[in-house]
């Protein structure tokens, strides 16, 4: 059963368009932070990639080739 609400239909609008604000500051600090954190292990992953020899590539099952196409991709990738 539907209960009628006892605010008028300005006021539930309002609260559904507050309801979509934007981030507080910390909160987007905290995001801008994890994400220069995964950025920086993604690199470091890369790096290492690049620093295995032919034999411990072959290893783990990856060319050369495919090391540095890895290494190459763009941050954001």
């Amino acid at each position: 059963m539907l209960v009628p609400s006892s605010h008028p239909p300005e006021a539930t609008m309002t609260l559904h368009a507050l309801s979509r604000t934007a981030p507080s500051p910390a909160r987007r600090f905290r995001a801008l932070l994890a994400w220069v954190t995964r950025i920086r292990e993604e690199r470091r992953q890369r790096d290492a990639l690049l620093s295995l020899s032919d034999r411990e590539l072959r290893d783990i099952g990856i060319s050369r080739y495919d090391a540095i196409t890895e290494a190459r991709k763009p941050l954001w990738r």
